[in-house]
């Protein structure tokens, strides 16, 4: 066991004696070559100017004129059923679920919810073109304040049914 050992230790001393030898005989340095050093210069070219984004095109304020035109009519006729339904909410406060005066109430705020919904699907296209003007490197400015228009009209006629859903409920 101990003649193992000693061979063992003497191998190890013989094997790092050679890797601790001063000659390089027949090996490439591992020293970086000429070849290998980063050396010149490089002209970046001058930053392209982009062309001004064309201003919003005919078809396109067009199409935007008309889904505002369509959330405007689906607006004024939101407004023409509230006072009804008003009237009808008030009147079957306190009534039971279920009953005569609770379901015409009920069936006038769903009347709200349609003529709002006529002013979603105007909203949701303004948003889809707004969207694509974005992604199209477009600012998006008229769309936008046009979308921000019909969102201030979304957000009145939430304002209306929810005011109405809770006075049913109580």
């Amino acid at each position: 066991m101990v003649k193992v050992r000693l061979v063992s230790a003497a191998c190890a001393a013989l094997l790092l004696a050679g890797c601790a030898s001063a000659s390089s005989d027949g090996f490439p340095s591992l020293a970086r070559r000429d070849a290998e050093r980063v050396s010149g210069t490089i002209e970046t070219p001058p930053p392209s100017v982009e062309p001004a984004i064309d201003p919003l095109s005919a078809e396109l304020s067009a199409r935007t004129a008309q889904l505002e035109g369509r959330a405007r009519v689906g607006h004024a006729k939101f407004l023409s059923r509230e006072s009804r339904a008003r009237q009808l909410v008030g009147a079957a406060r306190g009534a039971a679920v279920g009953s005569e005066g609770w379901s015409v109430a009920t069936v006038a705020v769903a009347e709200l919810e349609a003529a709002r919904s006529e002013v979603m699907i105007a909203l949701a296209e303004l948003d889809s073109l707004y969207a694509a003007q974005r992604v199209g490197g477009s600012d998006g400015v008229l769309v936008g304040k046009v979308r921000d228009t019909v969102t201030a009209l979304v957000t009145q006629e939430d304002r209306i049914i929810a005011e109405l859903g809770n006075a049913l409920r109580s």
